[in-house]
């Protein structure tokens, strides 16, 4: 896969554009991920102003090219062109053509069906378009918005972590779903 592929990548749903964070962006970007009910399930405390910024900085230039690398769209409205959230897709395995699927999304907009249509728009754009051959999703066992979006979008719940994460001295679960390319191109027909 060659980051050439992923330059400037412009993804759109019926309501929605996912495409990459520009820097005008950045206090919608901030609003969400300053808040503790955002971190909740990322098992780490909201960011700083300093890392914020530094960590936006790294986002806006989005690179699918070898493994470990992530790359993050910023999802915005058709209707108003809010940045609701964001979704990220990481090169988890080059040998196996694997990539994990992530979500962000800021609660005003929660209910809406934002994350399952900007969820679904990646997924696709990952084995359509990157030759993904699976994609899987890591959720907080407790995090029952996450868990709902993957199981509208059929993933297949893999696996079943206890206490596998830990974060404030308290224990977290872990669900781990999944697609191959071949399941999620047979049911769009």
């Amino acid at each position: 896969m060659a980051d050439s592929v992923f330059r400037d990548p412009i993804i759109e749903t019926d309501r929605l554009v996912l495409r990459p964070f520009a820097p005008e962006d950045f206090p919608a970007y901030a609003a969400y991920h300053v808040r503790t009910d955002v971190y909740r399930y990322l098992y780490a405390s909201p960011p700083d102003r300093e890392t914020l910024q530094r960590q936006y900085t790294a986002v806006i230039r989005p690179v699918f090219a070898k493994e470990g690398d992530v790359f993050k769209l910023a999802v915005v409205t058709k209707d108003g062109g809010q940045v609701v959230g964001e979704v990220l897709l990481k090169f988890a395995n080059e040998n196996a053509l694997q990539g994990e699927v992530g979500y962000i999304f800021d609660p005003t907009y929660a209910g809406k069906g934002f994350a399952t249509e900007a969820t679904k728009a990646i997924i696709d754009y990952g084995f359509r378009h990157l030759g993904l051959h699976r994609i899987f999703a890591r959720l907080d066992t407790a995090n029952t918005g996450s868990i709902g979006v993957v199981e509208r979008l059929k993933l297949r719940r893999e696996a079943h972590f206890l206490q596998n994460d830990r974060f404030s001295g308290i224990w977290g679960d872990e669900f781990v779903y999944a697609i191959l390319s071949h399941e999620w191109t047979s049911r769009e027909r």
